[in-house]
């Protein structure tokens, strides 16, 4: 079909659907390892090449864009992590990424799935893509399918279903709208393909989209992928309490707890909006516990709780700042930032 044409390939990004998703590899799944960026590109483009019966050589990602919400410069700049955004912003460059970055409140990100569905439709009709690839999970982008397909574009949807019990015993859910992947040409579900469930990929093509440890590009730092600091997770996510909405394909009952993001999830119980200031007594895998005088028992978080910092630089001992939650086995602390120690009287740094 394509025997010596060009196959162009666009791909479009909802950012912070593509963190959560990086995060569960990082911290829940056995692999304990972040997705690739520049891995992921490779198995489209090779993807693609099978699917659409085209040779390696001619299939070549000529568009690539970002959606994402983003703090105000002041407030990302006191959270300690507009460096980290920065950082983010080369290794997108470097891959030939465009980022989209909308105002972010307390009250989440809004109208990122409508940028991308419209920059999706206007770049389409104007460069008339082969195949557009997309890493999204909501069904909100359905009419976005609809409309490719009307222009002859065949999409692919790169998704994700999981599932997993946290350490405080939340059951934590995750999955990409069913009625989305039955529209488009190319449904891949990357579970299946990373779990070795898809006989079509063999093991080199499944660890190539992960971080390589020890990597040149470990030490870019960013994002939050390994590969940009050296196995360790960089504070990317800059506001927890930004999340898409999985409620049409995630029933309340099968939700759980699964985001620190600004909805109660069924088995939690509302914030009380009270900030509070411990120390880390104690770190585990994912998660830890904090001082909680004049109570005995100790304060849990987990690491989806975690506002603007990366976990595996926290330490024992480090003053964080957050609010009080619950959930079914009692009082857990939500909504955690850093103590900037600049702003402490002397008496408590």
């Amino acid at each position: 079909m394509y025997d010596s044409h060009l196959l162009r390939i666009g791909i479009f990004y909802d950012g912070n659907y593509f963190y959560h998703v990086s995060n569960y590899y990082c911290y829940a799944h056995e692999r304990r390892s972040r997705l690739s960026i520049s891995g992921l590109h490779d198995f489209i483009k090779r993807l693609a090449g099978r699917f659409e019966g085209v040779e390696s050589k001619f299939c070549q990602i000529v568009d690539c864009h970002y959606f994402r919400g983003r703090l105000p410069a002041m407030e990302a700049n006191a959270r300690q992590i507009l460096l980290n955004e920065r950082m983010f912003d080369d290794i997108l460059m470097r891959e030939g990424v465009v980022t989209h970055y909308l105002p972010v409140t307390r009250g989440g990100e809004k109208g990122v799935d409508v940028c991308l569905a419209l920059e999706a439709l206007e770049l389409n009709i104007f460069k008339k893509f082969d195949v557009v690839a997309l890493i999204a999970s909501d069904g909100d982008y359905v009419p976005l399918v609809r409309k490719l397909n009307a222009l002859g574009t065949r999409v692919m949807v790169l998704g994700w279903d999981f599932e997993y019990i946290d350490d405080n015993g939340n059951e934590r859910y995750t999955a990409t709208s069913g009625k989305m992947m039955n529209e488009v040409t190319y449904p891949v579900w990357m579970h299946k393909v990373i779990d070795g469930q898809d006989s079509r990929f063999n093991i080199n093509e499944v660890n190539a989209l992960f971080v390589p440890t020890g990597s040149k590009e470990s030490s870019a730092g960013g994002y939050g992928h390994d590969e940009y600091n050296n196995g360790k997770m960089p504070k990317d996510d800059l506001y927890a309490h930004s999340v898409p909405n999985y409620d049409e394909v995630q029933p309340q009952s099968a939700r759980g707890a699964h985001y620190a993001g600004g909805e109660t999830d069924e088995g939690t119980q509302p914030l009380s909006g009270e900030r509070r200031r411990s120390r880390i007594l104690q770190l585990k895998n994912g998660y830890g516990f904090l001082s909680n005088e004049p109570s005995p028992k100790n304060l849990f978080f987990f690491w989806e709780d975690l506002d603007g910092i990366d976990f595996n630089e926290l330490n024992v001992g480090d003053l964080l700042e957050y609010e009080v939650g619950e959930n079914e086995r009692g009082e857990c602390a939500r909504h955690i930032t850093r103590v900037n120690s600049e702003s402490l009287p002397q008496q408590e740094i």
